[in-house]
């Protein structure tokens, strides 16, 4: 018998447990299993890189066919099906498909139109009682159907930065709880209070600290609801750096521009509530020149972010506006429009 190719095609939007199931299926029996990946921005916001991302890291041994152009119509009327027939077929070029797997209506047309064997995977969906449709709709209720990867790509990480004393702890905290989620607290402070000599860290161990806190914040990310709320990050990290040693270790170097574009949304609290005169802290003075510099090296960076002024329910009614317009994978301009 000759090699065995198996292709299957979809939008992944996202990617979920009964997609896998097909995708697993077709690698247990072919040889070679190919999949195909629409754009389609009608149907989610969720770019196709980040899709195709997820297929490539959970099969590196499947070959990824990211379809940009494919037609975005569907339906079972004989012209919309001939459409997609025929896209497939040219976007397979040479390849020789002997079996194609899903578990929709149009596996029928598309086995027949590749001359391949139409191979129907869990048709009636009892193996796996799910959808892109319900996922989407509400995909916070369906998380125990996605893979880690792909659910902690749709919750959206929100940070806030400041200078000591500006009030990141307080808002991160009662966000969390007002939108029933998580909050993830500035790992720095914890550390600090554990391995501080004289009040002074070496420049390894802010490198530790900014690699503690990305480790806890991913954690995070996988079981928070919609929103993760973080204290700080390794830009802080950074500034503590330069303040106290006058340089930065590279670790921290890349750590730092790495949360460049790590973030969804950035905001940056204000000095413009009292100053907490704790022993920890190094006075107002310095917390005036480290909230320059922070916001100094935001603007450098090219990163956007919002400035939380007023008092506690002033800045958590600013957050909420903007979350209720705020869409993940959109153009943060659009907030604007």
């Amino acid at each position: 018998m000759g090699r065995k190719c198996g292709l299957t095609l979809g939008k992944f939007a996202p990617l979920h447990k009964g997609h896998q199931f097909v995708i697993e299926t077709a690698l247990a029996e072919m040889d070679e299993v190919l999949v195909m990946i629409y754009d389609c921005p009608e149907v989610t916001a969720i770019p196709l890189t980040v899709r195709a991302r997820w297929l490539r890291k959970l099969y590196p041994q499947i070959e990824v066919i990211e379809a940009w152009d494919g037609p975005t119509e569907v339906g079972d009327s004989f012209k919309i099906k001939k459409k997609h027939e025929e896209y497939i077929l040219k976007k397979l070029e040479s390849k020789k498909v002997t079996h194609f797997y899903c578990s929709e209506f149009y596996g029928e047309h598309v086995s027949l139109a590749l001359g391949a064997v139409n191979r129907l995977v869990d048709g009636d969906r009892q193996t796996f009682p799910i959808s892109g449709t319900k996922v989407r709709k509400e995909p916070y209720a369906f998380r125990d159907y996605l893979h880690p990867d792909v659910y902690r790509d749709l919750i959206t990480n929100i940070v806030f930065l400041g200078a000591p004393s500006t009030g990141k702890t307080t808002i991160a905290s009662r966000l969390a709880k007002e939108y029933k989620t998580l909050w993830m607290p500035e790992y720095g402070r914890e550390y600090w209070e554990k391995h501080q000599i004289n009040r002074r860290l070496s420049l390894s161990q802010l490198v530790e600290i900014a690699q503690g806190h990305l480790e806890r914040e991913e954690n995070l990310l996988l079981q928070a609801n919609q929103y993760l709320f973080t204290d700080t990050n390794a830009l802080t990290t950074y500034q503590f750096s330069l303040y106290y040693h006058k340089t930065v270790a590279p670790d921290l170097v890349e750590l730092a521009h790495q949360a460049v574009s790590r973030y969804d949304l950035v905001f940056l609290c204000d000095v413009d509530i009292p100053y907490d005169d704790t022993w920890d802290r190094s006075g107002e003075i310095n917390r005036s020149i480290f909230q320059k510099q922070i916001k100094n090296d935001l603007i450098i960076r090219k990163t956007p972010f919002f400035i939380l002024s007023g008092d506690l329910n002033t800045r958590i009614d600013f957050v909420s506006k903007i979350l209720n317009r705020y869409q993940k994978y959109h153009n943060l301009l659009d907030l604007f429009s």
